[in-house]
């Protein structure tokens, strides 16, 4: 099992930057593709980003390409996400997740989830 909290949220004006951070316990994370989520309310929930294990390639929302970045510490058995320029239209709860082995796209691949963490851009 994996446990993921997700932490870093919080009320930011348009234009200003925050960071979301999902640590991981219960087993080390360095072979599970890791991935955000974000929903909104009454919306659907969204890619957001994620990041492959092996090659720590990364993958974006065109919504988010350019002004969000995703990171991973394995020796912190961590993520970031690191965001930028932010829109009102960011705004929504984050969810981190992790899948075995290959990242994906998709929520549905996802084995595990945090609880996630609220973001509000106020315009």
């Amino acid at each position: 099992q994996v446990q993921l909290v997700e932490s870093g949220g919080g009320l930011v004006q348009a234009g200003g930057s925050l960071r979301l951070s999902c640590a991981a316990s219960g087993r080390t994370i360095s072979r599970y593709g890791m991935g955000w989520f974000r929903q909104a309310p009454g919306k659907e929930r969204e890619f957001v980003a994620a990041i492959a294990w092996r090659s720590g390639d990364t993958y974006y929302a065109d919504s988010v390409k350019g002004r969000f970045t995703l990171s991973r510490d394995n020796a912190k058995n961590t993520v970031y996400l690191q965001m930028n320029s932010l829109k009102p239209e960011d705004t929504a709860v984050y969810y981190c997740a992790a899948k075995y082995y290959a990242a994906a796209m998709t929520s549905g691949e996802y084995e595990y989830w945090g609880q996630g963490t609220q973001v509000t851009v106020s315009s």
